[in-house]
């Protein structure tokens, strides 16, 4: 077959040197010749649970690749867990890391060449961070996740991790022995696979199954479930399928794809971390996508689902009540999606919704009777926010939609946490944690020790958080993040000072600091930026580069 992408590296007299390396891995020369070259971007590693078994998957994607009558090509790129990053410096890493992923795949499909990918993928920033790499190169890419892990179970309850970040709090207050700490710790995570809540890592790998990049089944599928590994070896096959009819991103990364996806993003009750994620996806495809598009959706869209940290649910439940295809299906009854948007099936939208299940009523709820008539995340605008911020509304207590108080000003997580243990935060109080943006972090930490502490500790009842920073998909409570700009880039966060008041207004979409515009403008006046936090290396690159939340964090082009 010609007119390949990997002509460039097989054919002619001058690609013999080529073909030799190619012949030296095992391949013939009919195959070099004749078959398409797929690539398959593993980010497996031996460190955590979304990544330890994605050997395993890449083998069934290999298998299916060998079976449409390709050739595979394993090639490694890196993998963070935002968990064990959690509550300490190593926690500017993870969303930096993004973009390293999707550069190296970038770097390693222009370097060799390969007619199709495979992005094998799990957690957090891996899944967005490929499908960046996969928009910008616009060759023939699907993406597969390695699936969600099982609820754990102790004292005739279902827990996850969240269920310990939220109990460590009790510890240091004497509230829980270490010992039971301990049991939780086994209990909690009870094997492989991506955290089973709708924290990021779920939640994006059902939003790459919603906007069309993955097979139905993609986010919601246990890792441990043979369904898993079946999906695997089908997508192994497709790609190869994709590459004979030249199906490339811009088909599937469309404005009807995105808005699919936001759809469902606010029927699931979704991660606030989606919004960067979406939008840097839609950065690298060139889609118009906006904070405005969330809020939107947020607004027409009802939630559907109680997933943790939401509600009692866990993914296995929304596995066995028909997935993604199910919750879609009911959206499209509603007309909220677009069912003529393209998919790497090759088929639209409404052919696969043909096939899907109905909401069962309970763990999907009907349009008619939803869990909230609003979506999952709200957008919020006001002269502390001027360019946004965002919080999970989904996993806010209905009681908790409004809080006006005093500013509590920390410039790092670890103070907001340590004044928190030691009882330095009273009812009422609005904890401000700044400088922990895209740039100022650098690299826009999670906050979710921060939020555990706050739950666990139960301040919760009665104190806001508002942060330029961001939270885990996690985090549940009245919790405020990626308020832009930031306050190294100056955004009035900067210029909060102790004691000043601050009013949250979910219902209004309000975000107000009550400092009248003269006082404002001197503050603004006598404002220095602080000195860098990191000064050399990848974060001292990363944060000279990187561009507010309200865009998605996405690096600047150029300096």
């Amino acid at each position: 077959m010609s007119c390949r992408i990997s002509d460039r590296i097989r054919s002619g007299p001058k690609r013999g040197a080529h073909r030799s390396f190619l012949k030296a891995v095992g391949f013939s020369h009919r195959d070099i010749m004749e078959k398409p070259l797929i690539g398959i971007a593993n980010s497996q590693n031996d460190l955590f649970p979304g990544h330890a078994h994605l050997d395993r998957i890449t083998q069934a994607v290999r298998e299916g690749v060998f079976a449409g009558g390709g050739l595979p090509f394993q090639f490694h790129t890196m993998a963070l867990c935002d968990g064990i990053c959690m509550g300490h410096e190593g926690m500017r890493c993870p969303l930096p890391s993004r973009e390293l992923i999707a550069d190296s795949i970038e770097l390693s499909e222009l370097g060799h060449a390969f007619d199709g990918l495979v992005l094998v993928t799990n957690c957090d920033k891996i899944t967005p961070g490929m499908m960046m790499a996969a928009a910008r190169l616009n060759v023939p890419a699907i993406l597969v996740s390695g699936g969600t892990m099982l609820a754990g179970y102790w004292k005739n309850q279902r827990i996850d991790d969240i269920t310990v970040f939220e109990a460590m709090p009790q510890v240091e207050s004497g509230k829980m022995p270490l010992g039971e700490l301990y049991e939780l710790e086994v209990a909690a995570s009870p094997g492989v696979g991506c955290c089973p809540s709708i924290a990021t890592a779920n939640t994006m790998n059902c939003l790459a199954e919603a906007i069309g990049f993955a097979l139905p089944g993609n986010g919601t599928i246990p890792a441990v479930a043979g369904e898993r590994i079946a999906l695997a070896r089908a997508t192994g096959e497709r790609i190869v399928g994709m590459v004979r009819e030249d199906l490339r991103p811009d088909r599937v990364f469309t404005r009807k794809n995105f808005e699919n996806a936001v759809a469902v993003d606010m029927a699931i009750g979704g991660s606030t971390n989606s919004v960067l994620h979406l939008m840097a996806i839609a950065h690298e495809a060139a889609v118009p996508v906006d904070l405005d598009l969330f809020d939107k959706m947020s607004r027409l869209v009802p939630r559907l689902c109680n997933i943790k940290p939401n509600g009692p649910d866990f993914m296995e439940d929304l596995w066995r009540a028909g997935g993604i295809p199910a919750v879609m299906k009911e959206l499209q009854r509603g007309g909220l999606i677009h069912p003529d948007a393209m998919t790497v099936t090759g088929s639209s939208l409404e052919c696969l919704l043909d096939r899907a299940a109905q909401a069962d009523g309970e763990i999907i709820r009907p349009l008619s009777s939803p869990r909230y008539p609003e979506g999952g995340i709200a957008v919020l605008y006001g002269n502390l926010a001027p360019d946004g911020a965002v919080i999970k509304q989904s996993a806010l207590d209905p009681g908790r939609r409004h809080h006006r108080g005093p500013a509590r000003i920390f410039e790092a997580e670890e103070d907001a946490v340590e004044a928190m243990l030691k009882g330095g935060i009273r009812e009422g109080d609005v904890i401000v944690i700044r400088y922990e943006g895209p740039k100022g972090g650098p690299g826009m930490r999670e906050m979710l020790l921060a939020t555990s502490t706050l739950v666990g500790s139960g301040l919760d009842r009665s104190v806001a958080l508002v942060t330029d920073g961001r939270f885990s998909g996690a985090t549940r409570g009245p919790a405020v993040g990626h308020v832009s700009p930031e306050a190294m880039d100056g955004g009035p966060i900067a210029m909060i000072l102790e004691g000043d008041r601050i009013e949250i207004d979910v219902e209004n979409r309000k975000l107000t600091l009550e400092v009248d515009e003269r006082e404002m403008a001197r503050r603004i006046q006598a404002w220095h930026p602080p000195e860098p936090k990191v000064t050399r290396g990848y974060l001292s690159r990363y944060a000279a580069l990187a561009t507010s939340a309200s865009t998605g964090a996405i690096l600047k082009s150029r300096l």
